[in-house]
């Protein structure tokens, strides 16, 4: 064991540089996962990053006027207050849209616990507050929850028209938008939240006020004992509503799962990419090392000690580069600029944070071990013979095509770098595949931006062709015919559909499905169709994967439902991109639905808008139309809530890249190395140092070439299929990826193949100002 130290400690001394790169390889790649887990913590956990950078808090209680809220402070297990802040129901107008929202009385400071984020814009100010003529120079303020701001298509420095208990309008200028740990904002249900000055809530009010009150605890798992406790003290008769941390999550953990899934894929994908790069680093060091392997072994090592010399060293460089990657995220992690430091801050509060800090490096750990034993023990099988290994041919022979392009005056640097980046098959093979994986992820990466892209440029084709939804007041006096009338002659709306939807049971009702009408059989409704055909008879209908999967049927079928207690039956001819309701939606015709329902009218109608047409715009347009009594909305689009996602896969092609850097440098050092005697002849033969040099830099650009090739095309198919296998899953449905442009494609081909030149380089110029004097122990 004495003898197997000295000769490491020997080793390490006499190949500095080797060690060094191995110990930063390792330390560049645990970084690299470490930053990947942040970045997958904080996109595909949204509500609980809201709550643990806003100090959240875990219950809300909404009570009436003059309820002792100060008292909650005394009871067990309560860490903090938000509030009380007096709040008040009021609805809010912008541009047509109507939303109900709670506005709460807010101090010119957000409150340290249960603290909105305030995302755009800036916090409360108003006429005595703000300076310099800016936001809220002239008018009182609001800031609007996130999901509030986008139901009225509010942006800070709008003015939105705020209606209170007494119906007087008033006029609000919006400071800013926030995110906060809250049931979010959705039609149909509950209201809400602004805040606003206490001055502005006072002229909103008249003294018609509530409250509400935020409870931080010590212990998340006490919520229920502390709400029975909480309306005790204050009494049942003084609370009006209770919020808990538990729902405002479960709203939003439908985005959870997506995201979840999506970066799933990606992190085990980088975690495979990591491992490879990471046992390649190893491998090529003891491939380098195989003269003084021999040596040993004639000296009298046994392939035991030669074994447990190699696991001993290699060991203690993967321990110490895991060390430092780990060290660096923790403690320079949160200082990286941009969204990756504040991933990296965010996911030190984050549940599973320990659990992955201690994982990943003990997984990585455990992974080299197995790789340095697997190089070890083909160490311990080199013969101790050193001429043995050399008298072997280090290249294939020249190809008759070869000699055939040198005697063509083809660039000689040209023709040996072609056969420097494919010597054999095996290891050709290897080689690529081993480089193609990392970018065969960043493809998949850009698969999933661009299908990202194409519901934000082009919804209609993803089954969003009406960008509005209209609601007028269902009076005796109001007329459809007229109100479709008022409603195409607005400045670039293509059609208007009459629609109505309710909820069905399905087949021996064990659950409930969405049944719409929408457009007409004159007129039908643009849907996207993937599958079959689209609705062009009676009884016809399109559906959504959700509910085909539901149903256990397929286009063709027909479809039985009970619709307030009376049957309706369809013919499913096709199956559209369904991105509402999980895809559990049957569309067909207003006229189908009034078969059975003759007195059936509309309960909205969808705008479809001219292509390049502004929705803000012709959402004001219509405020003015049938007596302003319009309730205009926006229709729902999946990704605003995968909006984190984008930057999340920006810093995830970034981490990928410098996975696959690592694994370029790995291969043009081994493909230097092992072409050593080879350079050697050449340069006997009369090549000059700049054509040796040339040949290196070409046979690191070839190999990039193949492998980016190789990578970006096994990208767009796996992309497609991820993408595809996702929206299926998620109830969307299958047809929705959206491959990135050729040029987006040539970009990545061009940016590995450059790089690749770039990181050869430096060997090149080493390895061509090499003298054949310092070769020649190469040759023994």
């Amino acid at each position: 064991m004495r003898a197997t130290l000295r000769w490491a400690h020997a080793d390490f001394r006499a190949h500095r540089g080797e060690a060094l790169f191995v110990v930063l390889a390792s330390a560049g790649i645990i970084a690299s996962l470490l930053l990947a887990g942040a970045l997958f913590g904080y996109a595909a956990n949204p509500w609980q990053r809201v709550f643990n950078q806003s100090h959240g808090a875990h219950i809300w209680l909404h009570t009436r006027a003059g309820a002792d809220t100060a008292a909650l402070s005394r009871v067990d297990g309560v860490a903090a207050l938000s509030g009380p802040y007096r709040t008040t129901a009021t609805t809010v107008e912008s541009r047509g849209a109507r939303v109900g929202v709670t506005l709460r009385a807010a101090g010119a400071e957000p409150p340290q616990t249960g603290r909105p984020l305030v995302t755009d814009g800036s916090w409360l100010t108003g006429p005595d507050t703000a300076a310099g003529g800016g936001p809220g120079a002239g008018n009182d303020t609001v800031v609007l929850e996130a999901s509030v701001a986008r139901a009225l298509w509010a942006e800070p420095g709008d003015t939105v028209r705020v209606t209170g208990p007494d119906g007087a309008p008033h006029a609000l200028e919006v400071s800013g938008i926030a995110e906060v740990a809250e049931p979010r904002y959705h039609p149909g249900g509950g209201p809400g939240i602004g805040w606003v000055l206490d001055r502005t809530l006072d002229e909103v009010a008249h003294g018609d006020t509530g409250q509400s009150v935020g409870l931080r605890l010590h212990d998340p798992d006490d919520t229920d004992f502390t709400v029975q406790r909480a309306v005790t003290l204050l009494g049942s008769d003084r609370v009006a509503q209770v919020t808990k941390w538990q729902q405002a999550r479960a709203e939003a953990g439908g985005d959870d799962r997506l995201l979840g899934q999506m970066f799933a894929v990606f992190g085990l994908g980088a975690l495979l990419a990591a491992a490879l790069a990471a046992a390649g680093a190893i491998g090529a060091r003891v491939r380098g090392q195989l003269r003084d392997i021999a040596i040993l072994k004639a000296v009298g090592f046994t392939p035991g000690q030669v074994t447990r010399g190699f696991l001993v060293q290699h060991l203690a460089f993967a321990l110490l580069g895991v060390a430092l990657g780990t060290a660096a995220i923790a403690l320079l992690g949160a200082r990286i600029p941009g969204r990756i430091g504040e991933a990296t801050a965010v996911w030190q509060d984050l549940p599973g944070h320990t659990a992955l800090m201690i994982g990943i490096p003990c997984g990585a750990v455990l992974l080299i071990a197995a790789a340095t034993g697997l190089s070890a023990w083909r160490a311990g099988r080199v013969p101790p013979v050193p001429v043995a290994r050399a008298a072997l041919p280090s290249a294939t022979p020249m190809t008759a095509l070869g000699r055939r392009a040198l005697g063509a005056r083809v660039p000689p640097a040209l023709v040996l770098g072609w056969r420097a980046a494919f010597p054999r098959r095996g290891r050709t093979l290897a080689a690529v595949a081993r480089l193609a994986l990392p970018l065969v992820l960043i493809t998949v990466a850009l698969v999933a931006w661009s299908t990202l892209d194409q519901f934000r440029s082009r919804p209609a084709q993803m089954g969003l062709a009406a960008a509005l939804t209209v609601r007028a007041g269902q009076s005796p006096g109001t007329n459809d015919a007229e109100l479709e009338q008022a409603l195409a002659a607005v400045p670039d709306v293509a059609a208007v559909h009459p629609g109505a939807e309710m909820a069905a049971l399905v087949p021996g009702q064990t659950g409930t499905i969405t049944l719409r009408g929408l457009g007409t059989a004159q007129d039908p409704y643009p849907s996207k169709v993937v599958e079959g055909r689209a609705v062009s008879g009676p009884d016809e209908a399109v559906a959504g994967q959700g509910l085909l999967d539901l149903l256990g049927v397929r286009v063709g079928a027909w479809v039985r439902m009970t619709v307030e207690g009376r049957p309706q039956i369809l013919h499913v001819v096709g199956r559209t991109i369904e991105p509402e309701s999980g895809g559990r939606v049957i569309t067909t015709s207003i006229d189908a639905l009034r078969e059975r329902d003759p007195a059936l009218r509309p309960d909205f109608h969808a705008l479809v808008l001219r292509e390049g047409a502004d929705p803000v715009a012709v959402s004001a347009s219509l405020a003015g139309t049938a007596g302003g009594t319009l309730e205009v909305r926006q229709t729902p689009n999946p990704v605003d809530r995968l909006e984190p996602a984008r930057a999340v896969i920006a810093a995830l092609i970034a981490v990928l890249a410098l996975i696959g850097l690592i694994e370029l440098l790995t291969l043009i050092g081994t493909g230097v190395r092992d072409r050593g005697r080879d350079l050697l002849a050449l340069k006997a033969i009369g090549l000059t140092p700049r054509q040796i040099g040339s040949m290196i830099v070409t046979a690191a650009g070839l190999t990039a070439l193949a492998s980016a090739v190789v990578g970006t095309t096994l990208g767009v198919l796996s992309g497609r299929w991820l993408v595809d296998t996702q929206g299926a899953s998620s109830g969307i449905g299958a047809g929705i990826a959206q491959l990135p442009p050729i040029p987006v494609l040539l970009t990545v081909i061009v940016a590995a193949v450059l790089g690749a030149v770039g990181a050869a380089a430096l060997p090149a110029t080493r390895a061509a100002r090499r003298r054949p004097a310092d070769s020649l122990s190469e040759t023994l």
